[in-house]
C-alpha cells in the first residue's frame, strides 16, 4: 500500500467522475439519469478507497502517513499530501456523506442535473484536499476553491432568495480569507517555505508576530465555522440551499474552521493561542447560549437547525482552546458527530419538504400517525442532537465539557446551560412536527419514507449509534496526534517562559 498514491486517488477520483459526466451527450433525460448513476458510483468508490486508508492507518504514531511530495511551483512550494489521526477522520466524514447527498438529490433535483452532479464531485475533491494538504499554498487553493461549487449550488438550485444567500456566503468567507493569505505570504518570507510540518517547529515566529498571524488565520476560520458574531451568513445559506447542499455545508464545510485551528493556530502560534484562549472562551459561551435562545424563536425548520449548528460549534471552539486532552479530543469528536447528526437532520427536513414544499414548522403536525418510520428516524437524530447517552452527540459534548471544566469552571457552567437549551428547542421542533392531531388534508396525504430514503438514512443511524455506544475506534485514531499536538504546545510555552526568565 505504501507504494500507491492513495491520497491522490481518493482526492482526485471525484474529478474523474465529473469528467465522465461532463462528456456525456444525448437526450436530457438520459444524460440526467447517467449523471446520477456516475456520481453515485464515483462517490461510493471514493468512500471505499478512504476506508482502505483507514484500515492501513497506524494509530500508534503521530507522524503524517501516506505522504506524497513532489515539486509543484518551486521555491519551496510543493505538492505535499499526508494525513495524521486528526485529518484522517475528516477525510472519512467527507467521503461518507457524499454518496448520501447524491441519493438525497436523486428526485429532488430535476433541472440541470448534469451540472449539479459535476458541482458536487468537484466540491468533494476540494474538501478532501483541504484535509490532506501539507503545503500552505496547496491548502489555501483547496480551501478557497471550495467556495465556488457551493456558491453555484446555492445560487442555481436554491430557494427564492438564493442569489442573496449565495453572495452573502461567498463574500463573508472570501473576505475572511484575504487576511489569511497575507499571513501565509509573511510566513513564507520569514521561514522560506510553505511546508506545513516544517512550519510547526517551535521558535520560528516571535511572540509579536504570532499574535498578528493568529488573528489573520482566526479571521478566516471564525467565519468558516462560523463563530458568533460572524455567523449571520449561515442561516440564510442553509435556508436557501438544496437539501444536499445543507448537508455538506453543515457536515463538512463548517468543520474546516475547527480543523484550521487544530492544524495551524495551536501548533504554529502556541503563545498567541494561549493568550487568546479567554477571548475564545467568551465567544464560545455567548454563541452556545445566544444562538440556542434564537433557535427557540424560529418558525423555519432549517433555520432552527442552522442556529443549532452555531451553538454546537461553540462547544468545539471551547474544547479546542481548553488546550487539554479531553477538550481537544472532545472537540474533534464533536465535529465528527455533528457532521453526521446535523446532516441527518437536514435530510429529515428534506423528506417532508419534498412532499409539502414548505419548511414552516406550523404547517406540519401529527406525522407519527401516517409516517411512523420517519418519526422514528427523526426522533433518533433529535436525541443525538440533544446529546442523549448512547448517541455520538453525548460523547463529544461530555469530553468538551470535561476539558472546559479543567480550563475554566465558569465557561463550563455556562456551556452546560446550552445543553439544556438544546433539549428545549430540539424537543419543541419534534413535538410540533411529529406529535399532535393529524388535521391538515395535505399532511394526511403524505406517504412514509421510500426505500431510497430508508437506504439514505440507514448508514447514518448505524454510525450515530456506533459513535455513541463504542467510540473507541474513533478516539484511538486521534490519541497519538492529539498528544503530540499538546506536547508541542506545552514545549513551546515552556521555552518561551525560559526565554522570558533569562531576559530578566
Amino acid at each position: 500500500m505504501s507504494s500507491m498514491p492513495l491520497l491522490s486517488i481518493v482526492t482526485f477520483l471525484p474529478l474523474v467522475g465529473a469528467a465522465f459526466i461532463f462528456l456525456a451527450r444525448g437526450p436530457e433525460e438520459i444524460v440526467a439519469r447517467n449523471a446520477r448513476s456516475v456520481a453515485l458510483w464515483t462517490t461510493s468508490i471514493t468512500f471505499l478507497v478512504s476506508l482502505l486508508l483507514w484500515l492501513n492507518f497506524d494509530n500508534n504514531t503521530a507522524q503524517f502517513q501516506f505522504v506524497e511530495k513532489t515539486d509543484w511551483i518551486g521555491a519551496g512550494i510543493n505538492y505535499h499530501m499526508g494525513v495524521d489521526g486528526i485529518s484522517m477522520l475528516f477525510v472519512l466524514l467527507t467521503t461518507f456523506l457524499m454518496p448520501l447527498c447524491i441519493l438525497a438529490s436523486w428526485e429532488a433535483i430535476g433541472t440541470r442535473v448534469k451540472e449539479y452532479m459535476i458541482a458536487f464531485l468537484v466540491m468533494e475533491t476540494l474538501m478532501i484536499g483541504v484535509f490532506c494538504a501539507l503545503d500552505l499554498v496547496l491548502f489555501y487553493l483547496f480551501f478557497e476553491a471550495g467556495l465556488i461549487p457551493m456558491f453555484l449550488i446555492i445560487g442555481i438550485w436554491g430557494g427564492k432568495r438564493r442569489i442573496y444567500a449565495s453572495f452573502k456566503f461567498f463574500l463573508y468567507t472570501l473576505l475572511g480569507s484575504v487576511l489569511m493569505l497575507l499571513a501565509i505570504l509573511y510566513m513564507y518570507f520569514v521561514a522560506g517555505t510553505t511546508d506545513i510540518p516544517s512550519l510547526m517547529k517551535p521558535g520560528l515566529f516571535t511572540a509579536g508576530a504570532q499574535t498578528w498571524l493568529w488573528l489573520a488565520f482566526f479571521a478566516s476560520f471564525a467565519v468558516k465555522m462560523p463563530m458568533w458574531p460572524v455567523h449571520t451568513w449561515l442561516p440564510d445559506a442553509h435556508v436557501e440551499a438544496p437539501t444536499a447542499g445543507s448537508v455538506i455545508l453543515a457536515g463538512v464545510l463548517l468543520k474546516m474552521g475547527g480543523y484550521g485551528f487544530l492544524r495551524f493556530s495551536l501548533p504554529m502560534f502556541p503563545l498567541a493561542s494561549q493568550y487568546f484562549a479567554p477571548f475564545i472562551f467568551t465567544l464560545s459561551a455567548v454563541a452556545i447560549v445566544y444562538t440556542s435562545l434564537v433557535a427557540l424563536r424560529q418558525e423555519d425548520m432549517k433555520k432552527l437547525i442552522a442556529y443549532s449548528s452555531v451553538a454546537h460549534m461553540g462547544f468545539v471552539t471551547m474544547g479546542i482552546f481548553a488546550l487539554n486532552t479531553q477538550g481537544v479530543e472532545g472537540a474533534i469528536f464533536q465535529m465528527l458527530s455533528h457532521g453526521v447528526v446535523s446532516g441527518a437532520l437536514f435530510l429529515c427536513v428534506g423528506v417532508v419538504y419534498d412532499r409539502l414544499h414548505t419548511r414552516e414548522i406550523a404547517r406540519y403536525g401529527g406525522l407519527a400517525n401516517n409516517m411512523p418510520k420517519y418519526a422514528l428516524v427523526f426522533m433518533l437524530f433529535t436525541m443525538a442532537n440533544v446529546g442523549l447517552p448512547g448517541t455520538g452527540g453525548f460523547v463529544g459534548e461530555l469530553l468538551t465539557l470535561v476539558g472546559a471544566f479543567q480550563a475554566n469552571t465558569w465557561v463550563a457552567f455556562i456551556a452546560t446551560t446550552g445543553v439544556i437549551l438544546s433539549a428545549a428547542y430540539a424537543l419543541w421542533l419534534y413535538r410540533r412536527v411529529v406529535f399532535g392531531e393529524l388535521t391538515k388534508d395535505d399532511v394526511k396525504a403524505m406517504l412514509d419514507m421510500s426505500p431510497r430514503e430508508i437506504a439514505t438514512f440507514a448508514p447514518l443511524v448505524v454510525l450515530v449509534l456506533w459513535m455513541g455506544i463504542y467510540p473507541a475506534p474513533f478516539l484511538d485514531v486521534l490519541a497519538a496526534s492529539v498528544k503530540n499536538l499538546l506536547d508541542q504546545h506545552q514545549t513551546a510555552l515552556a521555552a518561551a517562559k525560559a526565554v522570558a526568565m533569562a531576559a530578566r
